[in-house]
């Protein structure tokens, strides 16, 4: 989740920036794009980059380096920039290509008179840099980044025009991103296109500002625009041209912010774990970006073993720990229902001390958030001592375990500030999803259609994710009427299972009451012992439209509970009107097929637990003994 920061203005000026309203200087457009990288810092990176233009500079003049944003700053201390103005600056969080500082925006092109920086994928750039190779341009990263840069040169010598030329390449642009562009020609100018990937215009006097979120500009100004899907806005430091795809005008809406800095941070949300739990529709989105090769066939990240090995494998073991271990018993479900192949979860520091059974047939998958929990990393070096290949799903680039792995999938949720996982744990399950349809498709398991038709119904799950979000305000109150609730129980069969446990251990992370998940067919076996009056309970329900006997037996489960006096809590699917007559209460979420329905099924139990911890004044951000990466065993 890269940062973005473009300015143009007669600098230094003065703006309407503080929460008082009184005016600041703006100070020098580096000025201001440091300070504005500085403040989407929390989004996470792993390089950093500014680029300027101005009246009587030869080119671009440009900075960058891998690593924090102090090493840019060391860089520009030692090796002063000239004085511009307009600017540009990002952080870029690695997709294509290692965090170096080659890799780093901005990228520039047309004899580095143009430079421009990126959000997002670009999912077709391996056929556009065939084309531009074609055409004898030379490539100085692992970038797509690079490949939109040449496309602009290319487009600008052909109009002489940067808004032309952005129009033009953002058309042609397949995936989701979010472009800035300078060129010394048009040294008041900052060009900028949006599709799939949020972009705001800040509006001063005298001066303007983009930036991917308004954390980048707050400090200046809380007058903004909020640009529509597939626009190009051309800023320049008396006007803002806002057009679409076509070059056509269009319209953007005006509004004023009415955060402070701090609370622009978490994009005006209470916590950084509520911006989390919004953030998932594009979170799972982002994940199933560049996934198909021009033919349709998944492909994976970076994949060092060869397909001979993986049609040769004859058992999976996920290792992960906490959330990530409750996505591998997702990820088991599914692989061995479309893979048939048998699938092991084990608890990572668990894995190694019990004498696995591990060969060169074995395919170990490591799921991990940072990439450097201890834990999975001695998991990850036993089982490739023993002769295992290991493939990684880790959401931060440039880490330990993607480096020690044969092949690793990258969710591409962004930066994880909240100690507790809510997004990178969709992210995982979506990444496990992948996996599971790319061996299918490698062994044979599954026609190409059929995949394909798999695919389709992963890309519908964001908007519904995003509508189980929008049901939220039910959730919250339920919580909150729960203030007092020293024990809660939860719930699941088949899929459900893993977000019953997922669920319970929200719970105790954040509003540190006892919470417990159970496979719901365990209940006689034991822990209905634990239901007195007044007990709540979550029940996750399949979807009715699967095997029937596992909705009918989850509906028998809440009558058997309730009968005992529980106080019960249902997450079911829209239309299912069998439970109606045993649900306390419903949280309602739409319909989806049976393995993908944990992505939706987990959200109103995020929820929940973060309204109960809220409403007990904890904070939400940083429970209590936790932390976010372990990187001990």
């Amino acid at each position: 989740m890269c940062g973005i920061v473009g300015y143009t203005g007669t600098a230094p000026t003065t703006a309407n920036g503080d929460a008082a309203g009184a005016a600041a200087p703006s100070g020098t457009p580096l000025d201001v794009a440091i300070e504005g990288l500085r403040r989407l810092e929390y989004r996470g990176y792993d390089s950093a980059g500014v680029a300027l233009v101005g009246p009587g500079l030869d080119g671009v003049a440009w900075a960058k380096k891998s690593g924090k944003l102090v090493n840019l700053i060391e860089d520009l201390e030692q090796n002063p920039l000239p004085d511009a103005t307009a600017a540009i600056g990002h952080t870029r969080w690695a997709t294509h290509g290692g965090p170096t500082d080659a890799n780093a925006h901005p990228h520039l092109a047309d004899g580095d008179r143009l430079a421009v920086i990126h959000n997002g994928i670009v999912e077709n750039f391996a056929q556009l840099k065939a084309e531009l190779l074609a055409d004898g341009v030379t490539f100085r990263s692992e970038t797509d980044t690079e490949v939109a840069a040449h496309l602009v040169a290319k487009a600008y010598r052909e109009t002489g025009d940067l808004t032309e030329a952005m129009t033009a390449v953002a058309g042609r642009l397949h995936g989701t991103f979010t472009l800035l562009a300078v060129h010394a020609d048009a040294p008041e100018t900052v060009v900028g296109a949006r599709h799939d990937s949020p972009l705001v215009v800040g509006l001063g006097e005298g001066e303007n500002f983009l930036g991917s979120d308004v954390a980048a500009f707050i400090a200046h100004t809380k007058e903004a625009l909020e640009l529509g899907q597939d626009q190009v806005v051309t800023i320049t430091p008396t006007s803002v041209v806002v057009t679409d795809f076509d070059g056509k005008p269009a319209d953007a809406t005006r509004y004023t912010v009415d955060w402070d800095s701090a609370a622009a941070e978490k994009g005006g949300f209470d916590s950084f774990m509520d911006k989390e739990i919004h953030d998932q529709p594009q979170a799972v989105a982002d994940t199933l970006l560049g996934r198909t090769d021009a033919t349709g066939a998944l492909v994976l990240d970076d994949l060092r073993i060869d397909e001979s090995v993986l049609r040769a494998v004859n058992k999976i073991i996920v290792v992960a720990c906490g959330t990530a271990a409750y996505s591998g018993h997702v990820a088991k479900y599914a692989i061995e229902h479309w893979c048939r192949i048998p699938v092991e979860v084990e608890l990572a520091h668990e894995f190694r001390y019990r004498d696995p059974i591990v060969d060169e047939r074995t395919l170990v998958v490591a799921v991990t958030q940072s990439g450097e929990t201890m834990d999975t990393l001695m998991a990850v070096r036993h089982a490739r001592e023993q002769g295992a290949k290991v493939i990684s799903i880790v959401n931060t680039h440039g880490s330990t375990i993607p480096r020690e792995s044969d092949a690793v999938l990258y969710t591409h949720a962004g930066p994880e500030i909240a100690v507790a996982s809510t997004k990178a744990f969709l992210a995982q399950i979506t990444a496990a999803y992948v996996l599971g349809l790319y061996l299918a498709q490698l062994r044979g398991n599954k026609f190409p259609d059929e995949i394909a038709r798999l695919l389709d119904d992963l890309r519908a799950m964001p908007r519904k994710i995003q509508t189980v979000i929008e049901r939220g305000e039910y959730v919250r109150a339920t919580a909150r009427s729960m203030e007092k609730s020293d024990k809660v129980l939860f719930l699941g069969r088949h899929v459900g299972f893993p977000v019953a446990l997922e669920g319970a251990l929200k719970l105790k992370e954040l509003a540190y009451i006892h919470a417990e998940g159970f496979a719901a067919g365990e209940l006689k076996h034991g822990p209905i012992a634990l239901i007195d009056e007044g007990q709540p309970v979550f029940v996750v329900v399949p979807s009715p439209r699967g095997r029937d006997s596992l909705h009918s037996k989850i509906v028998s489960n809440i009558q058997e509970i309730r009968a005992r006096g529980a106080r019960t809590l249902v997450i079911a699917e829209d239309g299912d009107d069998a439970v109606r007559p045993y649900a306390d209460e419903i949280f309602w979420i739409p319909q989806a097929p049976t393995l993908l329905q944990p992505l939706l099924a987990v959200v109103p139990l995020q929820i929940f637990a973060m309204a109960l911890a809220t409403a007990k004044g904890l904070d939400v951000d940083q429970p209590r003994n936790l932390a976010k990466s372990v990187t001990v065993e």
